[in-house]
């Protein structure tokens, strides 16, 4: 092993031969472990094949090594090792005060969530968006980017994950157009109604959270989890979103593996569910006059 592909081939097959688990950033082996062999080198991913075949020092071998043992060893995830991680096509900053970015919501955002809202500018003020347990920012700075005419508010409970989003808002200068707030959902955030509410928030029931690979333990478990089989926070989202929505505003929610269950609890309750053609399911769309019938009236 002395160039780069070569360790990113060796490193592939012991990440395998390992049994870690992929699902934070990247699906398979050979991205994993090239997103790490790049850290190491602290090179980015312009890199092209040509360079790939350039040869490393004994020292730079070493740094490659000791990278992939850590993530092998440690379980933890590789964005938290490399610090960092795309989403909707923009670099982030990581680390373990919020979950690491992996939500099919991004597809909505690079979409400019056509059909489910419109977001047109032309009134009186511009299209304002929500972003409801914010954690990196990851939703709230991909909104501010694909959606250039829009306002953007993103709140959390977490100061950690805030100073984590505070310093990726200002990696892309959005101070003009996001504002942060430390909020329990929409305990602070005034009278302001938007457009838009989005939100990924806790939603892993404590059955499903100790089946998670190891890898999830390194995330925050407030993040992760929450009671009533992982609806405790969506249902006070449910309740109370109508008075924070416009007119026809509309609520757009993830909640994974936990969309039976909310079904279950409200049956009467007509969720749309959003296909995504890039994979990923259990995101949901209702609007005002929805939420306003859910708790009659």
């Amino acid at each position: 092993m002395s160039t780069i592909r070569e360790l990113v081939d060796w490193g592939s097959r012991m990440l395998d031969e390992s049994g870690v688990f992929y699902g934070h950033g990247t699906d398979n082996a050979y991205d994993e472990a090239l997103s790490l062999v790049l850290y190491a080198l602290e090179l980015d991913y312009s890199i092209s094949e040509q360079e790939l075949e350039r040869t490393l020092s004994v020292e730079q071998q070493s740094r490659v090594k000791a990278v992939l043992h850590q993530r092998i060893e440690t379980r933890r995830p590789a964005p938290y090792i490399t610090g960092r991680i795309w989403f909707a096509g923009i670099e982030l900053e990581i680390d373990e005060s919020a979950l690491i970015p992996r939500s099919p919501i991004a597809e909505l955002i690079e979409n400019r969530f056509e059909p489910w809202a419109n977001l047109s500018a032309g009134g009186a003020a511009p299209p304002a968006i929500l972003d409801l347990c914010t954690g990196s920012g990851c939703i709230a700075i991909a909104c501010a980017l694909h959606l250039p005419d829009v306002q953007v508010v993103g709140s959390d409970i977490s100061r950690p994950a805030l100073a984590l989003a505070r310093r990726n808002l200002e990696r892309y200068a959005l101070q003009q157009r996001l504002r942060l707030v430390e909020s329990d959902l929409f305990e602070r955030l005034g009278g302001q109604r938007f457009d838009l509410i989005v939100s990924n928030p806790p939603y892993v029931s404590a059955q499903e959270m100790a089946q998670l690979p190891a890898e999830y333990r390194h995330e925050p478990r407030m993040a992760l989890e929450a009671a009533e089989q992982g609806l405790a926070l969506v249902s006070r989202i449910l309740q109370q979103a109508a008075d924070y929505l416009t007119e026809q505003g509309v609520l757009v929610v993830e909640v994974g593996n936990s969309g039976q269950a909310l079904v279950a609890r409200y049956p009467q309750v007509p969720f749309t569910w959003i296909e995504f053609a890039n994979g990923g399911e259990g995101v949901f769309t209702l609007d005002r006059q929805q939420l306003l019938a859910l708790r009659g009236g």
